[in-house]
């Protein structure tokens, strides 16, 4: 991709944003268990960082997609995973399918405040008996008049107790599992929507998570977005941006640890000489540093495809798998330098060691990738135990 100077001074914005907003604070959020969303979101908004890819007629700046990743990869620079994911729900997993197939009456009346900072906004797709296999959801929108009548739950939904609005994956119909959802937008204070309990997390524990129940929940018919029945294209459509944007956001975390473990071996004295001067530290913190290369090349050419209109359906799986684990394999190998220090929740690397767990499994767990980049292969089977394989109608 090529950068322009308004990639840069976004980029810079968002640094900017990170370290006067979210860096000083990180640690108590952590030790409390949630972030203030709709603070940090209204400041965000006021910035200007919450309509990046949205239309200017609601608020919005109308950029194209690489300009989001762009500031996903300097929200990296975040100290706690946390709030950096709520952001990019907020941005970019639960409101794609609203601003490009919402009703202009639907996007007028929830894009602006979206924008603003003024609701936040989670996503319901997950529920206990479904997480990556997105077409086993059992939440349903029942039609009554001009109502859509909800009864389900949905479980591990980022942001869950503090949302104001949900982009729900229902089924509308008894149809054929791939073609009976929809995306129905719920504001989360309508009756019947009840918080069930705030999980407690591994990792990500700034950002709040909730399960979520549904009982005989009715919002307007007007509320579905786009078209009934295409709630699970949709959805595909958001995990790619979802995925591009969690990629994007891991680099810099990235860079990050292996720039921490080299100060600290640098400045740590074993066996009369500095850490960092045994040849298997730095040769293999230089690998890191170049694994981490390859994996921003491979995201941003999956970012050029999707701006420029192409499927890119591939490499951002390969982008989504690589990163959930490449995080990994930097948090534990940087902690392995720290010795007995980075057992230690003192040190920030533990931090990140458990937050960067979640990549491989939130939007699709590495399992799944493997199966769409096999189905564009042409080696994933087409038929398995004499029915549709869920990953390959997910692939498709």
């Amino acid at each position: 991709m090529l950068f322009t100077q308004e990639h840069k001074e976004l980029s810079r914005t968002v640094e900017k944003f990170v370290a006067t907003e979210l860096n000083p604070y990180v640690d108590q959020w952590e030790e409390e268990g949630i972030f203030p969303a709709h603070e940090v979101f209204k400041k965000l908004g006021d910035a200007g960082l919450l309509g990046i890819t949205k239309p200017t007629e609601y608020g919005g700046l109308g950029l194209d997609f690489s300009y989001a990743a762009v500031a996903a990869e300097a929200y990296g620079t975040c100290r706690a995973g946390g709030v950096p994911m709520a952001i990019g729900v907020h941005t970019d997993m639960a409101t794609p399918a609203l601003a490009r197939f919402g009703s202009d009456e639907l996007r007028r009346e929830f894009l602006p405040p979206m924008i603003a900072g003024d609701q936040v906004w989670c996503l319901g797709v997950s529920e206990p008996g479904a997480g990556s296999d997105v077409a086993s959801v059992k939440t349903t929108a029942r039609k009554d008049g001009d109502d859509y009548v909800i009864n389900g739950g949905k479980m591990w939904t980022t942001s869950g107790t503090q949302a104001d609005v949900m982009c729900l994956l229902a089924n509308t119909s008894d149809g054929a599992p791939h073609k009976n959802k929809s995306l129905i937008v719920l504001p989360m204070k309508t009756k019947g929507v009840t918080v069930t309990r705030k999980l407690d997390k591994l990792g990500m524990r700034c950002s709040d998570t909730a399960q979520i129940h549904f009982e005989d929940v009715r919002v307007p018919r007007r509320y579905l977005i786009g078209e009934e029945g295409m709630g699970f294209t949709y959805q595909m459509l958001q995990f790619q941006e979802e995925r591009m944007w969690g990629a994007a956001g891991s680099l810099r975390s990235m860079d990050i640890m292996i720039d921490d473990v080299v100060a600290y071996t640098r400045n740590r004295i074993a066996f009369g000489k500095p850490l960092i001067d045994n040849q298997y530290i730095h040769f293999r913190l230089a690998e890191l540093k170049a694994e981490v290369e390859a994996l921003r090349a491979l995201t941003y050419r999956a970012v050029e495809t999707f701006i420029n209109g192409k499927d890119a359906t591939m490499l951002a799986s390969m982008a989504k798998l690589k990163s959930g684990r490449l995080l990994r394999e930097v948090a534990d190998g940087c902690l392995q330098y720290y010795g007995g220090m980075g057992y230690m929740n003192e040190m920030p690397i533990t931090r990140y060691f458990r937050d960067s767990r979640l990549t491989s499994i939130g939007g699709g767990a590495d399992e799944v990738m493997l199966s769409i980049i096999c189905k564009y292969m042409g080696t994933l089977p087409k038929v398995r135990f004499g029915t549709d394989a869920p990953e390959q109608k997910a692939a498709e």
